[in-house]
């Protein structure tokens, strides 16, 4: 062998194992683990992330997500109970493999599980709903309930069937429905908008009734009070003059007089007293006794003259 020959093979025998090293040589992503097919079996271990190796040509992998991933499935026909056939454009379901039932959910359904558990499932439960419900119930009244009761379904099944499967969340779009009937329904949600305005300004008339009413019977009491408080302070002061006038009587005037000449320390007697302070109404009484007395007929006068004189004599002698 030549050494030309021998360069040759040496450079075919590198090749050939690097293009092997090559074919052996697999990388997994983040968020996956690979499993692996020999001769069409399954094996038992899956990989993680990072670069390895296995034989070429005899053994082949797949990656399987299991971080959360969103499965879409278009275009779902429907019927509902009365026979009219709706579209759902888009159903979208959120859903989570465990990396430990990578395994068995793998060997049970294939590395695309989630055709047979979600994709087949979402048609079926969602065509059981339908038809159970009529036209009304699907695009209006239960159209909220649609998600939640798939995922529920959804789930329930896949607890029994392939345990480690998670459904997070299902979100279904509008259905399409035909436009005699789409117009229909505008047609009637509009009136019905129309009767719930009506409704609101019945509402605010009948509360702003019965606000007025309350004001009414508020603003009643308050002049209800106010009257009988007036009421009650004329009959006090009706009653307080009538005690007054009952009290203020001559003898009563007289006692007063007395009491206020007692509380004082001295006393004087004579032509000129000073002032004394006592009752506006004592002064007028004493007035009224001095002007009385003044008037007395004039035989009296003889005996007071005489009164008088003995008076002067008993003081002189």
């Amino acid at each position: 062998m030549t050494m030309a020959q021998a360069g040759a093979v040496v450079a075919a025998a590198t090749g050939l194992l690097v293009f092997f090293l090559y074919s052996s040589i697999h990388k997994v992503e983040e968020g996956h683990l690979a499993v692996y097919y020999r001769g069409g079996a399954l094996l038992t271990n899956p990989s993680g992330p990072g670069y390895h190796i296995m034989l070429p040509f005899i053994t082949t992998f797949k990656s399987v997500q299991t971080t959360l991933q969103t499965d879409e499935v278009k275009n779902v026909p429907c019927g509902t109970s009365g026979g009219v056939m709706i579209y759902i454009d888009r159903i979208e379901v959120v859903n989570k493999l465990a990396p430990y039932a990578v395994y068995d959910i793998v060997r049970n359904y294939t590395a695309d599980y989630d055709k047979t558990l979600i994709f087949n499932k979402i048609h079926h439960e969602l065509n059981q709903f339908c038809s159970a419900h009529t036209l009304q119930e699907v695009y209006i009244e239960l159209f909220d309930q649609i998600d939640e009761n798939l995922k529920l379904a959804l789930q329930k099944d896949l607890n029994v069937m392939a345990p480690g499967l998670t459904i997070q969340a299902v979100r279904v779009t509008k259905p399409k429905i035909p436009e005699a009937i789409r117009r229909n329904f505008e047609l009637m949600e509009a009136e019905k908008t129309k009767l719930l305005i009506a409704a609101q300004k019945q509402k605010v008339v009948e509360k702003e009734a019965e606000t007025d009413r309350k004001k009414a019977l508020i603003d009643a009491a308050f002049l209800a009070r106010e009257k009988a408080k007036a009421d009650a302070e004329y009959y006090s002061a009706q009653k307080l003059a009538d005690s007054n006038k009952l009290k203020l009587t001559p003898e009563y005037l007289e006692l007063m007089k007395y009491q206020a000449i007692a509380a004082n320390s001295k006393l004087y007697f004579g032509d000129r007293i000073p002032s004394v302070f006592l009752d506006s109404c004592a002064f007028q009484q004493a007035n009224l006794r001095t002007a009385q007395e003044t008037s007395l007929p004039s035989q009296e006068a003889p005996e007071t003259s005489g009164e008088s004189h003995l008076r002067a004599k008993e003081s002189t002698g």
